[in-house]
Parts: C-alpha cells; sequence; structure tokens
C-alpha cells in the first residue's frame, strides 16, 4: 500500500495555503460583485481562511486551536449574507484563479478533490446565508476532506 499524502500535505502546508488566501482575497477586494459582501473583513481574514481550509485538508488544528475557530463559527459567517448563486461561481473562479497564477498542485486528482470540495463549502455556504440562525451546535466536528474517488495523487508510473 503506498503512503497517501494529505490535502494539506500535497498543496504544499500553511504558508501555501496563506498565500493562496492572499492572492485570493486581493481579488475579492477588487472585483464589483464580491467586494460588498467582504469589504469589512478583518485584518486577519485571510489567514484564518486559510486555516480553516489547512485543517480541514488535514493538516494541523491551527483554525481550531490557535484562531479559536470552530465550524459552527464558520457557519455563522455566512448566516444572513444572503449570498447568491452568481457571488457563489465568482468566489469559486477566482480562487481557482488564484490557485493557478500560484501553479498551486495542478494534477487531476487534487484539482478535482479541490473543485470539489470548493463546490460542496459554497453551495452550504449560500444555503447558511440565506438563515437567520445558525443550524450548527458549538461543538459541531470541523469537516474533513481527502482525496475523494481517485484516492491520491497523480504519479506517472516509471
Amino acid at each position: 500500500m503506498k503512503n497517501i499524502p494529505t490535502l494539506y500535505e500535497w498543496v504544499g502546508g500553511n504558508e501555501t495555503l496563506e498565500n493562496l488566501t492572499k492572492v485570493f482575497y486581493d481579488k475579492v477586494l477588487h472585483d464589483d460583485l464580491l467586494e460588498p459582501v467582504f469589504k469589512n473583513m478583518s485584518e486577519a481574514h485571510t489567514k484564518h481562511v486559510a486555516h480553516f481550509i489547512a485543517e480541514v485538508f488535514g493538516g494541523p488544528p491551527l483554525y481550531t486551536q490557535v484562531d479559536d475557530g470552530s465550524h459552527a463559527k464558520m457557519v455563522a459567517h455566512h448566516v444572513g449574507k444572503l449570498l447568491n448563486e452568481e457571488q457563489r461561481q465568482r468566489w469559486i473562479a477566482l480562487l481557482l484563479q488564484s490557485a493557478d497564477e500560484l501553479q498551486l498542485a495542478d494534477d487531476p486528482e487534487f484539482r478535482s478533490a479541490l473543485v470539489a470540495y470548493l463546490e460542496w463549502g459554497s453551495r452550504i455556504a449560500v444555503i447558511n446565508s440565506k438563515l437567520t440562525d445558525n443550524p450548527l451546535q458549538q461543538d459541531a466536528p470541523m469537516p474533513r476532506w481527502g482525496w475523494g474517488v481517485p484516492g491520491g495523487p497523480y504519479i506517472p508510473e516509471e
């Protein structure tokens, strides 16, 4: 059985994810559709999102243990925002554009797992944005995301 890295390891760890969210949110703040949603985000927002993704992708629990975050707290940030499908699609497009610019792993297995996570998470964010109360209990577990159907990264046989 081969040693399968976590998505966190494969993407390049925390530094890579922090760079990704920094580049991404810079695009968001210059985007006419998304800027109104994010214009009041805290200075620490990009780092917190990187830490959340890192933890979900199998990395260290920086979001829950250092940033004092939780899955319920992440969901709470979306409640009442009234996000729409156009915003969701732009959010994904800008994030994937940022991943390409930073030359994140581009093997089909990783990108499949990344896109699946973004689709899942952004659709849940839109659903929760229409609510007035957080649907999660404070002790709800953090989501965990893996390779899915491919089962690991593409490594050509030599």
